[in-house]
């Protein structure tokens, strides 16, 4: 692949404030998240995973291929799933851990080309997303019944319950699926 697909200003930056989809579906993905208990984010996550590690067992060169070079290809999405499932563990642990953390910053897109998304190995991949998002889905079943209201929040201002977390989070992985297959939740 051409390596000038993958130049810093490729990517234009999301830089949207996501938190919306706490308060209605979104109309992308079709997800709703408010709609979501977050005790069904567990089994979730885990359908997620599945259909990525499914995705991911598909043709590399495809997989690697961008729609246009503004936009991620597959393989860049799925290490962006992969490495979201490990900081929203991360994140949850602090959460259930500290007293009102304030979350370190995150840049993905400075997480993408430093980790050379587009070089990644699917066949590896594959494993290592189903593995984070089998522990973060475990670390949300243990949370217990009187953590649900424990607070963290973001360097920007954003606040979250870990119920409004275990949603917030859900969405990324949700809405990343369908912008690779175009298929709708639910």
């Amino acid at each position: 692949m051409d390596s000038a697909e993958h130049t810093t200003d490729a990517i234009v930056a999301d830089t949207k404030d996501w938190t919306w989809v706490l308060e209605r579906a979104c109309p992308d993905c079709g997800l709703d998240t408010p709609a979501v208990p977050p005790t069904e984010v567990p089994a979730l996550v885990r359908a997620n995973a599945a259909a990525w590690a499914a995705l991911l067992a598909g043709d590399p060169a495809a997989l690697a291929r961008r729609p246009d070079p503004a936009t991620w290809s597959a393989l860049e999405y799925a290490c962006h799933v992969r490495d979201v499932f490990r900081l929203f563990a991360y994140r949850l642990d602090l959460m259930l851990t500290q007293d009102g953390p304030l979350f370190p910053s995150w840049d993905q897109d400075e997480t993408a080309l430093a980790e050379r998304y587009h070089e990644q190995d699917p066949a590896l991949v594959g494993p290592e997303l189903a593995e984070a998002g089998e522990r973060i889905a475990a670390a949300f079943e243990q949370v217990a019944d009187d953590q649900w209201q424990r607070t963290g929040g973001r360097s920007d201002g954003a606040r979250f319950t870990v119920a409004t977390f275990a949603q917030y989070f859900l969405h990324d992985p949700v809405h990343h699926l369908y912008d690779v297959t175009g298929e709708r939740a639910g």
